[in-house]
């Protein structure tokens, strides 16, 4: 149904998604919270705080290198660039040892997440251009899903493979650590940037190879001009533009939440539950499953009811997983209106509560693929696509233009509070914004409101 070169540019996903899941997400980001800090709120609070000084560079780039690749025509150049930056930031995560200093640590994951949101921006602006607008929705829905498949694969890597038990020495299959990493010092969670590095050097290049690319246009140097100010004239037509000005802050709110909610959800739960890097991939692994099949249900749900549907009912379930997992406690539920009886098990996910978090979890695991996959769907289908690479860079820019407010207030609500769950209640109200605007926006949005 799909040439080679839409499947070339589907790896990108397959190819990037691997980062999230296992470095901010699931491995790295929780082991980084809980284990090279002493006081894990102190934890949370730092590594909050780089999310956001990440999301503010990713804020102000963004549009500009968007309008400027335009000029210059071709996107595969910008994404080698920044693959090289994102390799070797995350190789460098290795040596984050216990005890060794996080400012590096931090420095190191922000080039990475600049690096590969930057990449995103490129890639994203050659849809309009590549896919037939009646398979934008299902080839990006279908491309998300492919990405959450390779973070699942590589997350189970790292769980049967490499995260040994602090009390058995033994990954959850029951073999030694392969490479012989060492548990107590966190080497099976510092191993997942090389590893994340490796996975994209090798399957990024399916899309260099075979998906094309847009002539060569300007130089670099007349590019910057130009595009810097085109980059001025888009900003004033996107606010003439109702429809599309109102779909961009609604994202730019949502986004925000789902943003956080990745970054700082596994964390959360670590630190609440004492889990340890096996309980936290399996964690990851069963939202992972869960999104695979999330995705590729809304690939056609997108292409039947549209992509509004898709995010406006994604956003619902965020809404009511972001309250779930905030109302929930080791031995309570729903603010205490569920108590579970003690656990006397020693067993994986074995309390109440734990079970809780999951089901709530599993809510996450099935909307955070489509609102994300669905909202590129949408913008795509509201713009022209001569201009893809100045707007997705704006839609980059909503995206991230207040990223950092998110984790900020996370953090500091955290930090100002002492208790992680009331930092991560923040979120809903990024939801519930973000849901407001989304319902009263036209799809496609094109139209005046």
């Amino acid at each position: 149904m799909w040439n080679k070169g839409i499947w070339g540019w589907m790896f990108f996903d397959w190819a990037a998604q691997p980062f999230f899941t296992v470095v901010t997400t699931f491995i790295f980001g929780p082991y980084f919270i809980s284990r090279m800090s002493a006081d894990p709120v102190a934890g949370q609070a730092a590594w909050g705080y780089g999310v956001a000084f990440a999301g503010i560079i990713i804020a102000i780039l963004s549009p500009a290198l968007g309008s400027i690749a335009d000029k210059t025509g071709a996107r595969k150049p910008w994404i080698g660039f920044f693959a090289i930056i994102k390799i070797i930031s995350l190789s460098l995560l290795w040596y984050a040892e216990p005890g060794s200093g996080y400012v590096w640590v931090l420095l190191a994951f922000i080039c990475a997440s600049v690096a590969a949101e930057f990449s995103i921006v490129f890639n994203d602006s050659m849809m309009p251009r590549l896919i037939p607008a009646s398979h934008i929705g299902r080839v990006s829905n279908f491309a998300w899903g492919l990405g959450y498949l390779a973070g699942m694969i590589v997350l189970i890597f790292v769980v049967t493979c490499l995260a040994a038990s602090p009390e058995t020495g033994k990954t959850l299959i029951g073999i030694e650590p392969l490479w012989h990493l060492d548990a107590l010092k966190g080497e099976d969670a510092r191993i997942t940037g090389p590893i994340a590095a490796l996975w994209y050097l090798i399957f990024i290049l399916p899309m260099f190879i075979f998906t094309p690319d847009q002539e060569k246009g300007m130089g670099l140097k007349a590019a910057i001009g130009e595009g810097l100010a085109e980059l001025k004239e888009t900003l004033h037509e996107v606010r003439k533009k109702a429809a599309l000005f109102r779909f961009l802050i609604a994202r730019m709110i949502y986004q925000d939440g789902v943003n956080a909610l990745l970054a700082l959800g596994g964390g959360f739960a670590a630190a609440m539950f004492g889990w340890s890097i096996t309980e936290i991939g399996l964690f990851g692994i069963i939202l992972n499953v869960v999104a695979i099949f999330g995705c590729w249900f809304a690939s056609y749900v997108d292409s039947w009811f549209g992509s509004k549907w898709v995010v406006v009912v994604s956003l619902v379930l965020l809404l009511i997983a972001t309250l779930g997992i905030v109302s929930t406690g080791p031995d309570y539920t729903l603010y205490g209106l569920v108590h579970f009886p003690p656990d006397s098990n020693t067993g994986l996910f074995s309390s109440g509560g734990e079970k809780a978090y999951l089901a709530f979890g599993m809510l996450i695991g099935i909307a955070f693929g489509p609102v994300q996959a669905s909202s590129r769907s949408w913008f795509a289908r509201s713009v022209e696509p001569h201009e893809a690479g100045r707007y997705f860079g704006i839609y980059a820019l909503a995206g991230r233009a207040t990223s950092f407010l998110a984790p900020f207030l996370v953090a500091s609500m955290t930090a100002a509070s002492g208790s992680p769950r009331l930092g991560i209640a923040v979120l809903v109200l990024f939801f519930v914004a973000g849901l407001y605007l989304a319902v009263r926006t036209p799809y496609p949005a094109k139209n005046p409101v």
